[in-house]
């Protein structure tokens, strides 16, 4: 049996693959793989093209499907969708492996890289910190929400939060103190737990040579060279570095016909963990492009005073893309403009 495309539809329990030969037509239809046979099923094909959805296990089965020699793809799962020849209706497991299947031999498709166990390592520090800080403003909220019942209103500030909801615990009630004591001190362990975790990535990123690289440039610091990192690599998977930044959804939609054409908003496509990081960066940049001389400044300056302070700032974020990508995947070394 002759599989040059596989398609694998992945699940916790159960999988579902769908291969065809060379002549296009089904080979090899198997609905129901239960997942102690999933690498016993594959191992015994020929060296052929697998595609999956980038979803949950998905690089970790990558990995163990290119140990046998296969050539592994990774999809985002809006770009399979099409190609489900039964359409919303009738999806099922089938019949996303037939659509993956598909969408795999497509000659435009476009493919996510396969992450190492390394960089699958440090990107699950980044998700627990970034669990620890949202569970963080989760409890500034909640404490706002019980003080303001009875009349204390707090800005949403942390630092303000942080400081003013100690000096209110006399004005309210026994048990109201009682809960807000515990919340500051659920706080102050959050904030003892992000602290040691931004100490970790930056650990991290003090051992990268790449990583040092990047944080030389102004709005990239450890987190945010770290996160890139571990996200794309050398950035050998992008063209140029135009196509990061659309990637990362930092680039404008266009809604263009008869000729004429038209730019939107942002497209937030990609990694919202990673745009979230550019755009503070990029706030950084503007925020003390007022003090600063240089090009970079006069420019940032100029373009928040004729566009607005936001698209200045998706701007400046789009061109840091732009310039990480040529330090990664050229081994440029930034250079500051006078």
């Amino acid at each position: 049996m002759t599989i040059l495309f596989l398609g694998i539809d992945l699940a916790k329990n159960v999988f579902a693959l769908h291969g065809v030969d060379e002549r296009g037509k089904p080979a090899l239809v198997r609905p129901a793989v239960r997942r102690d046979q999933l690498l016993e099923a594959v191992a015994k094909l020929p060296p052929c093209t697998i595609g999956m959805e980038a979803c949950s296990g998905a690089h970790h089965w990558a990995r163990r499907f290119q140990e046998f020699g296969h050539t592994v793809r990774l999809m985002a799962p809006k770009f399979v969708v099409p190609y489900r020849m039964s359409g919303r209706r009738g999806k099922n497991d089938a019949a996303d492996a037939a659509a993956i299947c598909e969408a795999l031999q497509r000659p435009a498709m476009r493919f996510v890289p396969v992450k190492s166990t390394q960089a699958q390592s440090r990107l699950a520090v980044h998700t627990a910190r970034q669990g620890w800080v949202c569970a963080r403003t989760a409890v500034i909220n909640r404490l706002r929400g019980v003080l303001s019942e009875f009349g204390i209103v707090l800005p949403l500030k942390a630092a303000t939060v942080r400081s003013r909801a100690g000096e209110q615990l006399d004005t309210v009630p026994g048990w109201v103190q009682t809960v807000c004591r515990d919340l500051l001190a659920e706080l102050q362990r959050l904030d003892e737990r992000v602290a040691a975790y931004d100490e970790r990535i930056r650990l991290m990123a003090q051992a990268d040579d790449r990583a040092r690289s990047l944080m030389v440039m102004p709005g990239i610091g450890p987190t945010t060279a770290s996160a890139l990192l571990a996200s794309i690599g050398y950035g050998h998977d992008f063209a140029n570095g135009r196509q990061l930044a659309a990637w990362m959804g930092l680039a404008p939609g266009q809604y263009s016909s008869g000729g004429k054409n038209r730019l939107g908003r942002i497209t937030n496509a990609g990694d919202a963990y990673l745009r979230t990081l550019f755009i503070m960066g990029a706030r950084a940049v503007l925020a003390a492009a007022a003090n600063k001389h240089d090009r970079l400044g006069r420019w940032a300056t100029a373009l928040a005073a004729r566009r607005g302070y936001w698209k200045a700032v998706v701007a400046i974020a789009a061109k840091n893309a732009r310039m990480a990508w040529a330090m990664l995947a050229k081994g440029e070394e930034f250079k500051p403009m006078a």
